[in-house]
C-alpha cells in the first residue's frame, strides 16, 4: 500500500471550514426531499446525502451520523450484537426537569442514552464498538455513558477483542455534576487494563469531540483518527475566547490542527473509514498470531542458552562483510552517503515492505517530518518500521528539516516502538540523518532528554530490533535510533560521534579539515564492521540511485527475513540479555 493510500486529505477543496446542517436547530439529514445545506446554501437532495456517507455534495461539509447509520457503516451487514440496551439513567443532583428532558429525548430519537455500544465483525474481524450518538445531549458523558464504556471494555478485555470508539460528544454531562467527571477516571482505568492485556483500541474522533471526553477515552487510542475538520478540543473556541480574550487562529482545534501538533495519527475521509480500520485490525489480528506461535512464549530463566549464538553472545549470521569498492577514502563515503540522488528512508519502506500505514505525532507537541513511522508488513510478517526522513528535492527537504530530527521526532519514534513492543512486533529502524537538530526550540523542548529516552527504553525494548544505517548516522541523533540487536551498514554509509567537519572544528580549530578527519575518525562500514560496532554491510552498486535500488533491497530483504526468524525465536529474557551484551562489550 503506498504511503498516501489510507490517510488523505479531505476530498473536497472548496477550502471551507467547520461541518453542516440542513438546518440551524438540526445537524441530521431532513426526512424531506429536498433541503437547502445552511452552510454553503447550496440545495441538496437527501437521499444523493444518504448514499454518499453523509456528506454535502456541494461543499463537501460532513453532516453528523447517528449512531446506528455509523455502524452500519462500518460494521459487516446484520453483524451488530448490541450490549447494555436498557441501562437506565439516574438524576444524582436531582436536578430540576433533567429526568423530563432524557424521557422526551428518548422518545424523540428512539434512543436510551448517548452511545451504543456492543459487538460486530469488520470485514470478518470481530470487534467491540462504541458509538456516541450527538442527538442525546450533546452525547455528552454521564454516568449510564460511562458505565456503558466500561462494561464493554471490560467485556473485550475478557474475550480479548479489540475496542473502537467513536467519539462525538459536547464533554461531560453538567446535569449530573461531580458523577460525570468521575466518568473520565472509570473509563480511562478500564481502557488500561484492556492496554496492559496487549489489546488494540482504535479510537475515531467526529465532530465535536471536546471536554471530558476527549480528557479521557478520546485521547487514549493506541491509534487516533478522526474525520476531516471535526472540531477536537479540551474547552471549545468560544469558551476560549471568552475566558481569555484571545482571538484563535483559523482552523484553530480542528482535525488538521491537531494532526500538524502530533496528537492523532491521521486524518480519514468518512468512506475510507471501514477499510483503513479493516487494515489496522488485520495487521494487529496476524501480529498476535505469529506472536503466539513464537518461542517468545517460553520460560526464560537466569542464565539461559541461546540457541544459534556464536561464543561473543550474537547470532551466528556468517560472514557479515559484503564490499563492492575496498580502494574508497573515508572522505569518498562521506560524500556519497550525502549525495541528493541516493535512496532515502520512504523509498526503502516503499521497496521492502508491503500495506505500509504512517502513524502520525508524538502525542506531545508536533508531528515531525524527519522521522516517518507506522505498521507495515514484511513478507507478510506484521512489522513496526521507522526511518529518518530526508526528502528527495529542495522543498521536501526543507519540509524535512534535512534528516534531522527534533525532540518530537524522536518521541513519535519511541511511541511507535513502545506500541510495537505492546503488540510484539519486531521493530525496524531506517538511519539516516546528519544529526539531531540543534536549533533553539529543539533544546526548548528537550533534545538531549528524547534522545536519551529512546536509548534507555529501546536497551530493554522486549521484541526485535534492528536498525540499518543507510546514508550519515551522525551522532546520538543515529544512536537514538540504533539501540538494536543488530546495526547492518550499507557500504557507503557512515556511522560517527560527530560530521567530519564538527570533528575537525573541535579538535583542530579547522573545520575545512574535514577530509583529513575522515580518515581518523574510523566512520565507514568495513572500518566499524572489523571494530565490531556493526553487524552485516552491504555492497551498493558502484552509482546508487532509486534506479538501481532494487539490487540493494533484493540481498536486504533475505537477510531481514533471517534476521526477523532467528531472533523471532529468542524469549524477552534472552532478547533483552542480548542486546545489553552487545553494548557492554563495547
Amino acid at each position: 500500500m503506498k504511503l498516501d493510500n489510507v490517510f488523505k486529505k479531505t476530498r473536497h477543496s472548496s477550502g471551507r471550514k467547520g461541518y453542516i446542517s440542513l438546518n440551524s436547530a438540526k445537524p441530521e439529514v431532513p426526512e424531506g426531499l429536498l433541503r437547502k445545506c445552511n452552510k454553503c446554501g447550496g440545495a441538496i437532495i437527501s437521499e444523493d446525502v444518504k448514499s454518499d456517507y453523509y456528506i454535502c455534495p456541494k461543499c463537501g461539509g460532513y453532516f453528523r451520523v447517528h449512531a446506528y447509520r455509523r455502524i452500519e457503516m462500518v460494521a459487516d451487514a446484520d453483524t451488530f450484537e448490541e450490549w447494555d440496551a436498557d441501562l437506565t439513567t439516574p438524576n444524582p443532583l436531582e436536578y430540576k426537569g433533567y429526568e423530563e428532558k432524557l424521557s422526551a429525548l428518548q422518545e424523540k430519537t428512539g434512543l436510551r442514552e448517548a452511545i451504543v455500544t456492543g459487538k460486530a465483525r469488520i470485514d470478518g474481524t470481530e470487534v467491540v464498538l462504541g458509538v456516541c450518538d450527538g442527538r442525546f445531549l450533546m452525547a455528552s458523558m454521564g454516568e449510564v455513558v460511562g458505565e456503558k464504556i466500561a462494561r464493554a471494555v471490560e467485556r473485550a478485555t475478557q474475550e480479548r477483542l479489540p475496542v473502537i470508539l467513536f467519539a462525538c460528544s459536547g464533554g461531560a454531562r453538567m446535569q449530573e455534576g461531580i458523577v460525570s467527571l468521575m466518568q473520565m477516571a472509570k473509563t480511562s482505568a478500564a481502557l488500561k487494563l484492556h492496554s496492559d492485556a496487549g489489546l488494540l483500541y482504535i479510537s475515531v474522533l467526529t465532530d465535536p469531540t471536546t471536554g471530558g471526553v476527549t480528557a479521557s477515552f478520546a485521547m487514549l487510542g493506541d491509534v487516533i483518527l478522526a474525520e476531516p475538520k471535526a472540531l477536537i478540543g479540551f474547552a471549545g473556541p468560544r469558551v476560549i475566547e471568552q475566558t481569555i480574550g484571545q482571538k484563535l487562529p483559523k482552523g484553530f482545534q480542528r482535525s488538521e490542527f491537531l494532526l500538524e501538533h502530533g496528537f492523532i495519527d491521521g486524518i480519514v475521509e468518512r468512506s475510507a473509514l471501514k477499510e483503513t480500520l479493516s487494515h489496522i485490525l488485520l495487521v494487529h489480528e496476524s501480529g498476535r498470531t505469529h506472536a503466539g506461535e513464537a518461542a517468545g512464549d517460553k520460560a526464560a530463566g537466569s542464565g539461559a542458552e541461546y540457541g544459534g549464538m556464536t561464543k561473543e553472545g550474537a547470532p551466528d549470521a556468517g560472514n557479515g562483510l559484503s564490499v563492492n569498492n575496498r580502494l574508497a577514502k573515508a572522505w569518498d563515503r562521506v560524500l556519497l552517503s550525502r549525495m541528493n540522488d541516493r535512496p532515502v528512508g520512504s523509498d526503502y519502506i516503499r521497496e521492502l515492505f508491503t500495506d505500509f500505514i504512517e502513524f502520525h505525532g508524538d502525542r506531545y507537541f508536533a508531528d515531525d517530518k524527519a522521522v516517518i513511522g507506522g505498521i507495515a508488513r514484511f513478507r507478510g510478517r506484521p512489522v513496526t518500521v521507522i526511518a529518518q526522513a530526508k526528502g528527495t528535492n529542495t522543498k521536501e527537504n526543507i519540509e524535512r528539516n534535512f534528516g534531522m530530527p527534533s525532540p518530537d521526532g524522536y518521541r513519535k519514534a519511541l511511541r511507535l516502538m513502545k506500541q510495537a513492543e505492546k503488540f510484539r512486533r519486531p521493530v525496524i529502524c531506517l538511519v539516516d540523518t546528519p544529526g539531531a537538530f540543534c536549533g533553539l526550540e529543539a533544546e526548548e523542548r528537550g533534545q538531549g532528554e528524547a534522545i536519551a529516552r529512546n536509548i534507555y527504553e529501546m536497551s530493554g525494548l522486549k521484541v526485535p530490533v534492528l536498525s540499518i544505517i543507510i546514508g550519515e548516522g551522525g551522532s546520538g541523533g543515529a544512536l537514538a535510533m540504533a539501540t538494536a540487536d543488530e546495526v547492518w551498514m550499507l557500504e557507503n554509509s557512515i556511522y560517527s560521534i560527530l560530521s567530519p567537519e564538527g570533528f575537525a572544528s573541535i579538535l583542530w580549530k579547522d573545520s575545512s579539515k574535514a577530509k583529513e578527519a575522515a580518515e581518523v575518525m574510523r566512520l565507514t562500514a568495513e572500518d566499524l564492521y572489523r571494530m565490531g560496532m556493526v553487524e552485516q554491510v552491504l555492497a551498493e552498486p558502484s552509482t546508487y540511485t532509486i534506479e538501481n535500488l532494487k539490487e540493494v533491497t533484493g540481498k536486504l530483504a533475505s537477510k531481514i527475513e533471517d534476521f526477523l526468524n532467528r531472533y523471532g525465536e529468542m524469549s524477552e529474557a534472552e532478547l533483552t540479555k542480548h542486546r545489553y551484551d552487545r553494548f557492554r562489550s563495547m
